[in-house]
């Protein structure tokens, strides 16, 4: 691994809040991600599972959970199940973890090989009467790949047909919700190195790069500082790119006169930040660039604002979509006559924002919580207004990392300079 060992300590706490949630006639299971195959015999590089990663710090494939809350030994409460080291094997992949590698990274006490796990499985199934499985359940989340999760769901359905099956997402969602300290020192180093990754964008960008040279300066700096690279795939639009949200080719010239907007963060330790800054190619706004950039600006510090406990990211939305509007009707692209003639599903503004302003934040980019969670400190989530015209060639979004404190909020970029600052 690329980062500083993490404490067990987290861990053991993640674990011990799993525990606390569920009934003591229950078990849970919870897999490693699988190594996804590329292309002939390749594989794409392994990003471990974010909810094993959670519970238990390991970061190696073919790996299994088993949670045991009415188990009289503490030590077994929770079992980690990991491949058999394979010297074979481990001449080509290199070595795998020991048991006492994995309970010190852990601080899991027992540790089994992976072929021990049905049958340890079994013996525990039978004194439970509810079996938990993780599933993932994002909302935007779509695959035709079924996961380990998944396949393991229809086993035991099969299995054991007359046990009561409940999804764990809605435990690890609320325990997942609020960060731990050592997690949001975590998140904050990420945002630190992504503010590296900016400010040497900011140091390099003239006109005649193309869009993916930018990419490849904020690898490098990511990587070079200890991230295991991007917490997403980046976005760097130029020009009308920036008007397509998700745009990801990254293939354009970038022209003097434009605007480019750079969606990117850095991933340190499984953990994401997200960041948003649109940068004038060649040094200089023109008046109209300004303009909106000033408009987005200052929607951002509005809603920045109104982060805060006790609220939700559904109001922080409908909040942050009234700044728009205003900024909206300063720049003339919308008129108080379109305001008044709007219909509920199509508001005026929508041509010109048209996506969420906040999303939660940490082991995913997209992290887990709904939209009508109420905020309590030690959330995370991002402020992320924009404006896209696409008639005039320019798009702005401006983001940072937010942590919900006990008397507002805390920026966790806030040391990353906006053009105008």
């Amino acid at each position: 691994m690329r980062y500083e060992a993490i404490s067990p300590y987290l861990f053991s706490k993640n674990r011990e809040k799993i525990l606390a949630q569920m009934p003591q006639n229950s078990i849970a299971v919870i897999h490693s991600n699988d190594a996804m195959p590329r292309n002939g015999d390749l594989f794409f590089p392994f990003r471990q599972q974010s909810d094993f990663f959670y519970a238990s710090g390991i970061e190696q494939e073919e790996s299994i959970l088993l949670f045991v809350p009415y188990e009289s030994d503490p030590n077994k409460r929770v079992q980690l199940f990991i491949l058999k080291p394979d010297e074979k094997l481990e001449i080509w992949e290199g070595k795998k973890l020991t048991p006492l590698e994995a309970q010190k990274i852990s601080g899991i006490q027992t540790v089994l090989s992976e072929k021990e796990f049905y049958t340890t499985f079994a013996e525990y199934a039978k004194k439970s009467e509810i079996i938990y499985i993780n599933q993932n359940e994002n909302p935007r989340f779509t695959s035709p790949i079924s996961s380990r999760d998944e396949r393991f769901k229809t086993y035991v359905q099969q299995k054991y047909p007359k046990h009561e099956t409940r999804s764990l997402a809605p435990i690890l969602c609320k325990c997942r919700l609020i960060k731990e300290p050592e997690e949001i020192e975590l998140i904050s180093k990420a945002c630190a190195i992504t503010r590296e990754g900016f400010l040497e964008v900011c140091s390099r960008i003239k006109p005649g790069m193309k869009e993916y040279h930018i990419e490849a300066i904020l690898s490098e700096v990511f990587i070079s500082h200890g991230a295991s690279g991007h917490a997403f795939e980046p976005i760097v639009a130029s020009g009308k790119n920036a008007c397509y949200l998700h745009y990801t080719k990254n293939n354009s010239l970038l022209e003097s006169g434009t605007l480019v907007t750079i969606d990117f963060g850095a991933e340190y330790a499984n953990y994401a930040s997200d960041c948003t800054r649109a940068i004038p190619v060649n040094g200089e706004f023109s008046k109209r660039q300004k303009q909106i950039y000033m408009s987005v600006l200052r929607a951002f510090k509005q809603t920045k604002k109104i982060i805060t406990a006790g609220t939700t990211i559904q109001n922080i939305h409908s909040e942050a979509c009234k700044y728009i509007e205003e900024e909206l009707l300063l720049l003339g692209l919308i008129t108080k006559q379109d305001i008044a003639t709007q219909k509920a599903k199509s508001p005026a503004y929508f041509t010109y924002f048209m996506h969420g302003v906040s999303h939660f934040l940490g082991l995913d980019t997209h992290d887990v919580g709904e939209k009508d969670v109420v905020l309590e400190p030690g959330m995370v989530l991002t402020c992320e207004p924009g404006i896209y015209v696409l008639q005039e060639e320019i798009g702005i979004r401006l983001e940072n990392t937010i942590l919900v404190t006990t008397d507002g909020n805390k920026d966790l970029m806030d040391n990353i300079p906006f053009i105008e600052e």
